[in-house]
């Protein structure tokens, strides 16, 4: 059955640019697929390891900004006798290296702030994007400050010297993010069932008896911080190349808030939430503008979230697991994660 339905959204989400004809809303499914790709990234850390990023949209701002600088090019004058010059890469070889350069921050962070827990790591999660998008703002030299990096290049098909194809299409765009979401949660999914994604899952039930059987705390945490600053960052790659200019703003707090948001009400520690969660809140406020004036339509987006963390605490997918189960039977094994998150009288049912 789960097989079934896996293949039935695959089938649905493969045909989407067949059926929608109206190019607004492929858009609209075009960014929210980009900003669930980031609310996958952050669920690794939030859901299977039980740490609050609040600063996360950073690494997705490293990762568009890297991306468009090494495909545009640029040339710094570091020094009055030393200058820095980069001449413009392929957006694909741009693109992997905003993903490393994403990661390797992802590490430093970790490295540094997994010293610390609770309150502390969120607060320092939060100042490393302060300080980054500070960055962005004042290297007017490198980053156009509030000007903008424009006339991004997007991405090219095909095979240097003999045929290559440009992205300009909303079509193409749709398939490339999905492609590359499909990727991103089959790594992470790969992650999470594995030996690591178990100790991940231990430290966030039980750090201290994780620590006492022999679980590397910051090994594990660290990992989880790569991977999941990695995947935000091919996220942001996939942002710049497709709007083809950034500012600073892209470095919001309200991107972090729209990411917990996605990941919380999909269900955070579970593999599809948030997927759900990025589709329902990111075509909601579409839905709402074409009916409601701006205002209305932010109190129905509150009053939506409230009711979904209100009568739903574990989030869509284990709610609907939860009642296809009673009634129709398990869909298949409990996955490591939906088993830690289950209440005590649900493992003591099973």
């Amino acid at each position: 059955m789960k097989t079934a339905l896996l293949c039935l959204w695959l089938a649905v989400l493969l045909t989407v640019p067949l059926w929608l004809t109206d190019l607004y809303f492929l858009h609209i499914l075009i960014t929210t697929g980009i900003f669930t790709i980031a609310a996958m990234s952050l669920n690794l850390l939030l859901g299977f390891t039980g740490q609050l990023s609040l600063g996360h949209v950073a690494f997705f701002g490293i990762g568009a900004y890297t991306s468009a600088l090494l495909s545009l090019g640029f040339d710094l004058q570091l020094t009055e006798s030393y200058r820095f010059a980069v001449a413009p890469k392929p957006v694909w070889l741009a693109f992997l290296a905003g993903i490393v350069v994403a990661g390797f921050f992802g590490w430093v962070i970790g490295r540094i702030s997994f010293k610390v827990r609770g309150a502390y790591f969120v607060i320092v999660t939060i100042s490393f994007a302060e300080v980054v998008r500070l960055v962005a703002l004042n290297w007017v030299d490198l980053t156009e400050g509030p000007m903008a990096l424009s006339a991004i290049p997007p991405f090219t098909f095909g095979i240097p010297g003999l045929w290559e194809e440009t992205i300009y299409k909303k079509q193409p765009n749709y398939y490339l993010v999905l492609g590359v979401a499909i990727l991103s949660y089959l790594v992470i999914r790969r992650l999470v069932l594995s030996r690591v994604g178990r100790a991940m899952i231990a430290l966030r039930e039980n750090e201290p008896l994780a620590t006492s059987v022999g679980i590397d705390v910051t090994r594990y945490l660290i990992l989880a911080a790569v991977v999941s600053a990695a995947i935000a960052g091919a996220a942001g790659g996939l942002y710049a190349h497709y709007v083809r200019i950034i500012d600073p703003d892209i470095f919001l707090f309200i991107y972090t808030v729209t990411m917990v948001i996605m990941v919380i009400t999909g269900g955070k520690g579970t593999l599809a939430g948030p997927i759900v969660g990025g589709l329902i809140f990111g075509i909601l406020p579409v839905v709402l503008r074409s009916f409601a004036g701006p205002e209305i339509q932010w109190i129905i987006y509150g009053a939506f979230m409230i009711l979904i963390v209100f009568f739903l605490p574990d989030g869509i997918v284990p709610a609907i697991r939860s009642w296809w189960e009673g009634r129709v039977g398990p869909l298949a094994e409990p996955e490591p994660a939906e088993l830690s998150n289950a209440r005590p009288a649900e493992r003591q049912a099973e």
